[in-house]
């Protein structure tokens, strides 16, 4: 039986809430309130002084145990791997994963046996023993968490298992990577935290944008200094998905859609704007306010499938997600962040991604990208001369192996060889549970700022103060790594 988390926001009675972070965000699921202005206490930490009143759903008196930034777990020789989910991006990891030195897909696990037939067809091609099978029933992967030879779960499951699955993968003594987001509500993202702060086991987001290749040089330009201090970045994730948004293949999307309002797939745009701006690493995210626009295509859209199609009709006039939202974020040290949401609309593809620093900017989109460092966007040949100067070494490691496998264009090999790398090296890896928790978290943040006249609201510090001190993302790979190899087909 699936568990429903999304609790409708009108549903919640915000006077009556306790201040025990556990028992009133249970309750909730995404939020309580209290007006605050000024510090907050233990992890909520210290909030800018020039904010407005802000709502504070984030009192914790949870103390951090130890610190998952930076950790580097023991190495792992060969990383075994199981798989919760072989759709079309399970089975995507399991064809990439299988070239990977070092790696053994040793578990397939879906509720759908033919799913698992075809990653096993995969590791077939490539001449690797047949991995054991999981298959028949929704609960099953909790038998292939169990199973004491693996050391990684790779999660591809919908939105809402995948908390439930990361927080039993870690207490079964596994490592942990999911699709994105990681959580829907603040509690499920403190438990994220707890767990793998208790375990000592990573929790990372498979967020393969923060592998594209340009914001990757846009963040080693940030780190050598060529874009001064960075101030703002535009971020968003606008992807024309009417069709998919009401597809009977993929119930869970319209299940998910119809009851939630706010920016509920973040972090394609916040990932890389958080990590060029050092979230969690030096800085972290403060508060945040969402607007939505109302939705004017997704409920026609069902209207008139309705009149052909029986199944649509339980769907009518039932869809609440806006088609547009616009999310902004205050950092502690006063960086802001534009966010955009928007998948119901006839539009291009685009992730908007700008970043702006006090010696100059960078566009990815509308394309071609761009950089400038006055009034005008510098000539193709003078972005070429920076582009090859400011490459990161991770990208000129792995960049040509990347764009032969591919991957939405080489990025989702890029992250899953970066992942493999770091464990078999013991190294941290560049997405932590932190990170998971925070970018996770616009979404029922957001959801709570749109349905509260856009008031702005607390990000929680599931650092607890440690954001201070934590190092910045390896992206010079300073501390070693990068032998991970092709294997031999």
């Amino acid at each position: 039986m699936r568990v429903n988390y999304m609790i409708p926001l009108k549903t919640i009675n915000f006077n009556h809430m306790k201040s025990n972070r556990r028992d009133f965000l249970k309750a909730t699921g995404a939020a309580g309130t209290g007006i605050i202005a000024g510090g907050l206490t233990s992890c909520a930490g210290k909030t800018d002084q020039d904010s407005p009143v802000v709502h504070d759903l984030s009192k914790s008196s949870y103390k951090q145990t130890f610190n998952m930034s930076g950790y580097s777990a023991p190495k792992l020789d060969t990383v075994r791997v199981g798989y919760i989910g072989i759709g079309g991006r399970g089975l995507g990891s399991v064809r990439r994963m299988r070239l990977i030195e070092g790696v053994e897909i040793k578990a397939l696990c879906d509720i759908y046996e033919e799913k698992v037939n075809q990653g096993q067809k995969a590791l077939e091609e490539y001449g690797m023993p047949p991995a054991k099978v999981y298959a028949g029933n929704e609960e099953i992967w909790r038998e292939l968490c169990h199973d004491p030879d693996l050391d990684l779960i790779y999660i591809a499951t919908p939105r809402y298992l995948h908390h439930d699955m990361c927080v039993f993968a870690m207490e079964n003594g596994k490592h942990a990577v999911t699709e994105i987001p990681a959580i829907q509500t603040i509690e499920q993202a403190w438990n994220l935290v707890e767990t793998s702060e208790k375990t000592k086991k990573h929790c990372s987001m498979l967020e393969n944008c923060t592998y594209d290749f340009w914001e990757i040089l846009v963040l080693n330009m940030a780190r050598q200094g060529f874009l001064g201090e960075i101030v703002h970045v535009d971020a968003g994730y606008i992807h024309d998905q009417r069709t998919i948004n009401v597809d009977k293949n993929k119930p869970w999307r319209i299940e998910e859609f119809i009851n939630r309002n706010g920016n509920i797939y973040p972090t394609h745009g916040l990932g890389p704007a958080c990590q060029v701006l050092n979230v969690n690493r030096g800085d972290r995210l403060d508060y945040l306010t969402s607007t939505s626009s109302r939705d004017f295509t997704m409920g026609p859209i069902i209207s008139d499938l309705a009149k052909e199609d029986d199944y649509y009709k339980k769907y009518v006039d039932k869809w609440i997600l806006g088609n547009f939202n616009t999310s902004t974020l205050k950092t502690v040290k006063g960086k802001t962040i534009m966010l955009q949401y928007n998948i119901s609309n006839p539009r291009p593809y685009t992730r908007i991604q700008q970043v702006a620093g006090t010696k100059g900017i960078t566009q990815k989109y509308p394309l071609p990208s761009r950089i400038a460092t006055g009034h005008e966007w510098l000539s193709e040949e003078e972005t070429n001369a920076l582009v090859e100067e400011y490459t990161a070494p991770l990208v000129k490691l792995v960049g040509e192996m990347a764009k032969k496998v591919g991957g939405h264009g080489g990025m989702d090999f890029l992250m899953e060889w970066r992942l493999i790398d770091c464990l078999r090296n013991g190294l941290p890896l560049d997405m932590d549970v932190y990170d998971a928790a925070a970018w996770s978290s616009v979404v029922p943040l957001s959801e709570w700022s749109v349905a509260n006249s856009s008031a702005p609201v607390k990000v929680p510090d599931y650092t607890c103060g440690s954001y201070e001190t934590n190092e910045p993302v390896d992206v010079e790979m300073k501390r070693g790594g990068g032998n991970t190899k092709l294997k031999s087909a």
